[in-house]
């Protein structure tokens, strides 16, 4: 869990919150974040992708096989 402080309809919010990275391709990034708005609690859940440059291949091969 961590705490986390917002803005959130003209006021300052503060709520625990529990964090999930999500392992996936750019290809189904959108699915994946309409299913999450689709299931979560929250109006507005933060759901953000963030880009691939490089890394381990055999883990980036293995994220193309689990998601094909």
């Amino acid at each position: 869990p961590m705490q986390s402080i917002y803005w959130w309809d003209g006021e300052i919010q503060s709520d625990t919150e529990v964090s999930i990275l999500l392992k996936t391709t750019a290809a189904l990034a959108e699915s994946v974040t309409e299913r999450i708005k689709a299931l979560h609690s929250y109006a507005v859940p933060c759901v953000v992708a963030l880009p691939i440059e490089t890394g381990n291949q055999d883990f980036l091969n293995w994220i193309d096989k689990e998601t094909a």
